[in-house]
């Protein structure tokens, strides 16, 4: 038997993917961000930790306003990459507060990597961009647990 169209007024249903339908590129992007901030986590703390070792491993700089001592750089990235790991662990589990701390987490080392800039320009450019990827994914697929 044939179907006929709906009377004039009614709603259409929806096209595309509802919420009860995952976009893939975003959920995808969830668990990469998980990863993603777990890598940069990891990679902080080393950072933190060659900081606080010795003070001669990064480049000092004189007419700077956001100049710390590279010790102070160190706990400062070290602190932060250990929670950032955590939260980038909490991601890939699937729980509900990772997803608004990771975000919050990845805004505040945007910022802290910012600051970093004239010590390590590179390494904190790469961990802006991943910062950044880390922020869309998060603010823009549904969390599942991953692992």
């Amino acid at each position: 038997m044939a179907q006929t169209a709906p009377p004039p007024g009614t709603p259409s249903p929806p096209t595309g993917p509802g919420p009860e339908e995952d976009n893939p590129w975003a959920t995808g992007g969830i668990m990469f961000a998980g990863v993603l901030l777990m890598v940069d986590g990891v990679l902080g703390a080393i950072k933190g930790i060659a900081g606080i070792a010795s003070d001669d491993v990064y480049t000092r700089i004189n007419n700077y306003v956001f100049k710390f001592d590279v010790t102070t750089w160190g706990w400062i990235h070290l602190a932060l990459g250990i929670v950032i790991a955590i939260v980038g662990w909490g991601i890939l589990r699937g729980f509900g507060w990772a997803r608004g701390v990771g975000v919050g987490l990845a805004a505040l080392n945007m910022i802290a990597n910012f600051m970093w800039l004239p010590y390590q320009p590179i390494w904190a450019v790469v961990s802006l961009a991943i910062d950044t990827f880390v922020i869309w994914a998060l603010c823009t697929g549904r969390l599942k647990p991953v692992v």
